[in-house]
């Protein structure tokens, strides 16, 4: 029977963790998953406003294929400042690309930001904004979590984001397809989109929830039909593109290419559609990156693209449910 790993997060994925660090006077998060383990990664983007760092690395047709670090940062363009933070540690900590024994290790910090600088926050940073220094709080969380439960909803990239018109925040969930192999998502939602059906309350995700990890919802038998195509607690009105954006990460244990993960990357935005209403707007940046765990090797042959099928389906479901969770766990 199909059910979440022992803790419900990404981090049920083996040798993959999480940390956080906020400013709560800034309103503002940088969120980071570590996986110096994983053999290989990919990335797709389908919001028309995306903030990025590295994505190319991940490219099919480029040379490296995997990272050391993803980071999920708040503050718009100055959120990519997290990743330069982190770039440094983990270099001190020798890790990374090295060609020879002199050079300073190379490491590769891959990442994407969300727009959070109209929450109310104080953004009166004149030179020195807080995200290179988040970014490498996270890292030491990351690493003294060392793969142990991290927390959701008003945390790391989740804190000051917004979905819709609701308070948004950082999700996570995990599905166990049996014998050692896992998929798990992370994600910071500060989405144009709403994620509640017509009565606004009942998640688009909830047929998907796994037990009380929205607290026991069940489906409201007298919602009104969703015809409206922009509904009324989105927050498309005023906004532009890359005001806005939902962002995320897929871990499997799996062991593939990085053209399969990118595969996977992209079949786990269908997790975002199942979740947002609308989702991929102009001004949205989107983004799924799919890390690699390699523990579980998958079969080659006429069978690979059945077993690559299920795990991109596993991986849209669980990043519904991520989503649904980071605002659930918000507004608790």
């Amino acid at each position: 029977m199909f059910k979440p790993g022992p803790q419900n997060l990404i981090t049920d994925v083996e040798g993959i963790s999480v940390g956080h660090a906020q400013d709560q006077k800034v309103r503002t998060g940088t969120t980071l998953l570590f996986c110096p383990s994983s053999v290989t990664g990919g990335v797709d983007v389908r919001g028309g406003g995306p903030g990025l760092r590295d994505v190319e690395v991940l490219a099919p047709e480029n040379l490296i294929g995997r990272a050391d670090a993803v980071i999920l940062s708040g503050g718009s363009v100055f959120g990519l400042a997290a990743g330069d933070g982190v770039a440094k540690i983990l270099s001190k900590q020798n890790i990374g690309l090295k060609f020879t024994e002199t050079m300073p290790a190379v490491p590769i910090v891959v990442g994407a930001i969300l727009f959070d600088l109209v929450n109310g926050g104080d953004k009166n940073w004149d030179l020195d904004t807080p995200y290179h220094d988040l970014g490498i709080k996270a890292l030491s969380d990351a690493q003294e979590r060392n793969g142990a439960r991290f927390p959701l909803g008003n945390h790391g990239a989740g804190l000051g984001a917004r979905a819709g018109n609701k308070e948004g925040g950082l999700g996570s969930a995990s599905l166990d397809l049996g014998d050692g192999l896992m998929v798990g998502a992370l994600v910071a939602v500060n989405s144009v989109g709403s994620v509640f059906m017509p009565d606004g309350k009942t998640y688009w995700a909830q047929p998907f929830a796994y037990g009380d990890e929205l607290g026991g919802q069940k489906s409201n038998p007298n919602q009104d039909p969703a015809i409206q195509p922009i509904p009324d607690d989105a927050k498309l009105k005023g906004m532009t593109a890359g005001t806005n954006t939902t962002i995320g990460v897929i871990a499997t244990s799996a062991k593939l290419t990085t053209a399969e993960c990118k595969r996977v990357a992209m079949m786990a935005h269908d997790g975002f559609a199942r979740a947002i209403r609308p989702v991929h707007t102009p001004s949205d940046g989107d983004t799924i990156f799919c890390i690699s765990g390699g523990t579980k090797e998958i079969p080659n042959g006429t069978t690979r693209a059945g077993w690559l099928s299920e795990i991109g389906s596993a991986a849209a479901d669980t990043m519904a449910r991520a989503i649904a969770r980071g605002v659930y766990e918000a507004q608790k």
